[in-house]
């Protein structure tokens, strides 16, 4: 929702206006270590309250947690506006920190490509062509770190993207993924693809 959000630009109100009810996940994209907010009408709450009680959940102390929702949600804006921004330039390339320049898009590379049009979150989904690497190899070359990488590129770092599809991956941004992290991820995928 929040991503959906600071991605169009309004709020949050905006798109809920039709649902019945909302569930929100503090641990996402705004890094708290847990808890969630369910909304609804009254007796929706109140059932979801029963219901809850009924199967044991409940914390004491929930206020640490609380604490910080509360900080993440004060955040949120910027905090997410810069993980879409960082799956922006891997996708697409931009110059970055390190000066690199190439990224998905600009790797030309026969293996893999993304829809620049599609990358409007903190999501980037890369479509793998051919029938090698397949997506789940892709991902276990990209979490791999090698003495050739090391010598070849100056570092070894591992990048955990997901196998999503029989032909896609997706890689996904959150708050403790910088720019640099960023760059790295689009070192070691072309890294990967020249290898492959």
């Amino acid at each position: 929702l929040l991503n959906a959000a600071v991605a169009q630009d309004v709020e949050p109100a905006r798109i809920t206006q039709h649902c019945d009810s909302v569930s929100l996940c503090f641990s996402k994209g705004l890094g708290a270590p847990a808890g969630a907010v369910l909304a609804g009408r009254r007796e929706f709450v109140a059932e979801a309250w029963r219901a809850r009680k009924l199967l044991g959940g409940g914390m004491r102390q929930a206020g640490v947690l609380a604490a910080a929702a509360r900080v993440g949600l004060e955040r949120a804006a910027a905090t997410l506006r810069r993980d879409h921004d960082n799956a922006r330039r891997f996708a697409e390339g931009t110059a970055g920190p390190l000066g690199a320049r190439g990224a998905i898009q600009e790797l030309n590379s026969p293996l893999c490509s993304v829809s620049l049009a599609a990358v409007e979150t903190n999501i980037v989904m890369v479509s793998i062509r051919g029938g090698w690497p397949s997506p789940a190899e892709l991902c276990e070359h990209l979490r791999a770190v090698s003495e050739e990488e090391a010598a070849e590129t100056g570092q070894a770092v591992s990048v955990l993207l997901f196998p999503w599809s029989a032909h896609t991956v997706r890689a996904v941004w959150h708050r403790d993924i910088s720019a640099r992290d960023t760059e790295l991820a689009k070192n070691k995928l072309e890294f990967v693809a020249r290898k492959c």
